[in-house]
């Protein structure tokens, strides 16, 4: 059965390898993100690809108003919202606490925890309406494990997994599964973001292992989806084969 699923952050990563993943079964997809034009370039790669209809809303999650009134825009073809993955989210800097910056910590606070909860808020009242709905929130190793000058960005990710404990106890009467898929280290753009743009410093990050792909990972949201209507997987952690923790990596030595 065909369904429709609104992913947020979508212009890249994760995001974008879920609405592929998702748009190959058919389904139609909702892509959200900043970037207008990756939306309607991803939108166009989707629908010469897989024949999926396609919906874009370019809006920033951390404004509720921009939230609000994106999602009652959406037309009545894909108001009936049945999967949301909650995938926005960054870090800034990599700092210990008395060194960090406020403004960084804001842009974190707003985007991880914020951007989740207006999204979550905007799209659930569509699901009741419906009967029934599976929300699945990127979550990440660094919620369950805290590392050197991760503070800030480890709390956000902490939050994401109480906020998915405490989405599930709400809506549990409300026939609305919620799930949590956390990865370990995914190369991204993620670590080219929280480096300022700095890719020699971003590279590093992935050097010496092998990390896991957004495919990796849209792989796993998408399967959580598609079990029988009796079954939630609450909480998967996801990692590389060479990560045995948050900051344990068995990383091979240059070869010379």
């Amino acid at each position: 059965m065909n369904k429709t699923v609104l992913i947020t952050g979508a212009t890249s990563g994760i995001g974008r390898s879920c609405a592929l993943r998702f748009a190959r079964d058919g389904h139609r997809i909702i892509i959200t993100g900043r970037r207008k034009d990756r939306l309607e370039s991803i939108a166009s790669n989707i629908i010469q690809k897989f024949n999926s209809k396609v919906y874009t809303l370019a809006f920033d999650v951390t404004i509720l108003s921009e939230v609000v009134n994106a999602i009652q825009t959406l037309p009545e073809e894909f108001r009936k919202i049945d999967i949301l993955v909650n995938n926005a989210g960054l870090a800034l800097g990599l700092n210990a606490i008395h060194e960090g910056e406020p403004e960084q910590w804001e842009t974190m606070i707003d985007t991880n925890i914020k951007g989740l909860l207006f999204v979550t808020h905007a799209v659930v009242p569509f699901m009741i309406e419906n009967g029934h709905g599976h929300i699945i929130n990127i979550g990440s190793i660094a919620g369950r494990e805290a590392y050197s000058s991760g503070n800030v960005y480890c709390a956000t990710k902490a939050a994401v997994d109480s906020l998915t404990k405490a989405m599930r106890i709400d809506l549990v009467t409300k026939n609305i599964k919620v799930s949590q898929v956390a990865p370990g280290a995914v190369e991204t753009e993620f670590s080219k973001v929280r480096f300022a743009g700095d890719e020699t410093a971003a590279s590093a990050v992935y050097q010496g292992f092998d990390p896991l792909t957004p495919d990796d990972v849209a792989e796993v949201v998408h399967y959580v989806t598609t079990l029988p209507p009796h079954v939630n997987i609450n909480d998967l952690l996801i990692m590389p084969m060479a990560q045995a923790s948050a900051a344990i990596i068995n990383r091979k030595p240059k070869s010379t």
